[in-house]
């Protein structure tokens, strides 16, 4: 089952600058998918950053499942899985190798790790790539191998920072057909996105201009 992601009222500030997020609340539950939006330097990777573990507030917190999040440990044992804006692949392996040891290190067996990659990397559309070595796939093959390791990890929470920039319309529309699906299993969904369109086949949204947040619906 899923976990629900609930943000209170937090406050992020890398350093003496404008804070990235003032007071900024919101909440992700099991079986939706909830789309953050807003301009670029609005906040948004900030938001799934401490969502996911990676900042910490200096004001208000982020709980899964009423167990409030201090760092990125804990957020990965309550089932936080990120797929990153900047993909986060190891150039020198193969597709199929940066989903598998992401597997394994999050104790899958190799077996199970194999089969899941296999069934991931297909529904992501790159059988045919899973043996070419990322820095030999395209910028939009790189972004699918990422949505497939997050996938593939079958979090409680998937967060996914603007996932689908680099894809055409095709494979746009099967990556968020791919984000239903996981919330349909029943995990809680964040999708950050700048297309307005992607945002309304979400189920809610939350709207970010200057760190600040409004629930549009």
């Amino acid at each position: 089952m899923g976990a629900t992601v609930q943000v209170e009222r937090i406050t992020v500030a890398y350093g003496k600058d404008r804070p990235a997020l003032r007071d900024v609340s919101a909440m992700a539950v099991p079986g939706r998918v909830l789309a953050v939006t807003g301009p670029s330097g609005a906040g948004k990777t900030t938001l799934l950053w401490a969502m996911a573990g990676l900042v910490r507030p200096q004001h208000g917190a982020v709980t899964v499942d009423g167990r409030q999040i201090a760092d990125r440990d804990q957020a990965v044992a309550g089932g936080v899985v990120l797929v990153p804006q900047e993909n986060g692949l190891a150039a020198i392996l193969t597709a199929s190798e940066n989903v598998q040891v992401a597997l394994i290190a999050n104790g899958t067996n190799p077996a199970e790790a194999r089969r899941r990659t296999a069934e991931a990397l297909d529904q992501v559309g790159l059988t045919g790539q899973a043996d070419q070595l990322v820095e030999e796939l395209s910028g939009g093959q790189q972004q699918r191998t990422a949505i497939a390791r997050g996938l593939a990890l079958r979090g409680t929470v998937l967060l996914a920072d603007e996932v689908t920039s680099e894809l055409d319309a095709a494979n746009r529309q099967k990556v968020l057909d791919l984000l239903q699906a996981e919330a349909r299993r029943g995990a809680a969904v964040v999708f950050a996105t700048h297309d307005p369109q992607a945002a309304a086949a979400c189920d809610a949204e939350v709207h970010l201009v200057d760190g600040v947040a409004t629930v549009v619906r």
